[in-house]
């Protein structure tokens, strides 16, 4: 009887302490005091609220818990009855109360229970500091607490991200009632900079050093390009300068070199390059000259030395 009675108060213990860490797996994961434009409950009011997350990967019954605004309770000398009656007790008839693994769930400030489950009969004054506590359902274990500072209209006091001791005030396009804290967005290339350079000197910066940058470069091409133009020009000019009759001449002087050449390859080196109708030119002149008389009067004895030609007399 008495090793029954000790097995009996032995699961009894360990079902109790389980059922403890059970409850300490519930945090107050967001709260927002002054709602206008964020999460309206199913009457279509918006309501300051308090979002409860389960951080475990095991389903845990919020019902019979406790939620206060009130900072007396954290009186010790306190009775638990007394604290309770100071306390908002969380439905039991709610089956939303039963949260399974890394699940949230809301619960409306301001607000009459009989209009659900979630909505409770605490009171707060929006855009003022705020305490949150969540007690256990003994009344006295206090499970989790928040002090929540004086926030801007639809602004929300949360955790960094769930099970975090971090809290952060979150800006209105950031609120996330009902789901995860922290919501992994790629930051804009605009917003970024706006982050690294709030004053904009940096951009500055690298616009002017772009922009003389192109103006350096555009200076050196037309420089060179310049340059060309005008070397292009001047040969154009320097050809069109030079006479017609420099390069005929020229060309004849060419001509004559490449007729002696000829000459000297056909009858050698006695002739010297001289052409045999030069001298047939000569020798004709001479003779005109003499026919009419041209020459100075003399003996009339002209001394021909014989020599051996082609000619024949005419």
């Amino acid at each position: 009887m008495k090793r029954l009675s000790l097995t009996l108060c032995v699961l009894l213990t360990c079902s109790l302490w389980i059922w403890g860490q059970g409850a300490k797996n519930i945090q107050i994961n967001e709260v927002l005091t002054d709602n206008s434009t964020s999460i309206q409950d199913e009457f279509g009011n918006n309501l300051p609220w308090v979002e409860l997350s389960n951080i475990a990967y095991s389903t845990y019954n919020v019902r019979g818990m406790y939620l206060t605004t009130d900072t007396t309770v954290l009186n010790k000398s306190m009775s638990a009855p007394e604290r309770i009656a100071k306390m908002v007790l969380i439905p039991n008839n709610e089956r939303r109360t039963s949260l399974s693994a890394r699940q949230h769930l809301l619960f409306y400030f301001n607000s009459n229970p009989a209009k659900g489950g979630l909505h409770l009969a605490l009171n707060i004054e929006s855009g003022k500091p705020l305490w949150v506590a969540l007690y256990d359902g003994n009344g006295v274990d206090l499970i989790d607490s928040v002090s929540v500072p004086a926030l801007p209209k639809d602004c929300s006091y949360a955790r960094a991200q769930d099970g975090s001791s971090k809290w952060v005030i979150k800006a209105t396009d950031a609120v996330t009632p009902g789901i995860e804290n922290f919501i992994q967005v790629e930051e804009t290339k605009v917003a970024k900079i706006k982050r690294e350079d709030p004053h904009g000197f940096g951009i500055t910066v690298l616009s002017m050093g772009v922009v003389f940058s192109c103006l350096a470069l555009l200076f050196i091409f037309f420089t060179f390009f310049g340059i060309y133009m005008k070397h292009k020009q001047a040969i154009r000019d320097a050809i069109d300068k030079q006479p017609l009759k420099t390069v005929t001449k020229v060309g004849e002087e060419v001509s004559d070199l490449g007729h002696k050449a000829n000459v000297v390859l056909k009858d050698g080196l006695r002739t010297k390059g001289i052409d045999k109708e030069i001298y047939i030119a000569v020798i004709s002149m001479a003779l005109k000259q003499y026919m009419d008389d041209v020459h100075d009067v003399e003996s009339g004895i002209i001394t021909i030395r014989p020599k051996q030609t082609k000619w024949t007399r005419i």
